[in-house]
């Protein structure tokens, strides 16, 4: 069974290798689903870990369905991530009424090409699984990371197993699993299990200290974006 490590940083690579991971799938901010990461972290962590490293290209958090300008920055990704020899990409592309986007996600896996191309949790929110399982084979995708559209894998295992059963791609299980469940995916026949076996280090006491959080930009129902009219104003407040 292959094991996909979900890596934040060069550490967490270098400490999945270690620990016989096959391959990596490298992001950045785990806390919101994982984004595409730097330019710096991919580099590192391809001349630096000799296992298969898959790379997400998603370029914010929050939902799904991106911009035309978005679009083009994973386009530019996702040639930079060639540049580097990487042996994967993770992406996909939602419209939205939550449906496959099949004409920009094609665009994505043949951008791709010859890289191995994985369709990420994006599938979890879609309304037709089964039909969107057919148009992800048909344009080339080989694995489709998935909980079986439950808020974890392993309730979410009797649906996976379904899907595995009836389709040629590699039906990824993530989300939820840890060394006490990984045995029930592989006794379910499933080939592949994806996790990030996450701890936590580097802590600091930050008692009374401001929060750099802002719990707007964390809803994945709407996207930040720079307001000219504000910026505007601004500007015209102070000039």
């Amino acid at each position: 069974m292959l094991i996909e490590v979900c890596a934040n940083s060069l550490q967490s690579a270098l400490n999945a290798k270690e620990a016989g991971a096959d391959r990596i799938e490298l992001c950045s901010e785990l806390g919101v689903g994982g984004i595409t990461p730097s330019y710096g972290l991919i580099k590192m962590v391809k001349t630096q870990v000799e296992i298969a490293i898959h790379v997400l290209i998603r370029p914010r958090s929050g939902h799904f369905t991106y911009s035309e300008t978005e679009f083009e920055v994973m386009l530019a990704d996702i040639d930079f991530c060639k540049e580097m020899e990487v042996e994967g990409i993770v992406s996909g592309i939602l419209h939205q009424n939550h449906t496959l986007d099949l004409e920009r996600t094609k665009t994505l896996v043949e951008r791709s090409a010859p890289l191995q191309f994985t369709f990420h949790r994006a599938f979890d929110w879609v309304n037709h699984p089964e039909q969107t399982l057919k148009d992800l084979k048909q344009m080339g995708v080989e694995t489709v990371l998935t909980s079986g559209q439950f808020s974890n894998a392993q309730e979410g295992l009797e649906q996976l197993k379904k899907w595995q059963d009836s389709s040629t791609m590699t039906i990824m299980p993530g989300g939820g699993i840890h060394p006490e469940n990984a045995l029930a995916f592989k006794k379910a026949g499933l080939r592949a299990i994806h996790l990030s076996g996450t701890s936590f280090v580097n802590n600091i006491l930050i008692d009374q200290k401001i929060s750099m959080n802002s719990n707007k930009h964390l809803s994945e129902h709407h996207i930040a974006v720079t307001n000219t009219e504000i910026i505007r104003q601004t500007v015209r407040a102070v000039y």
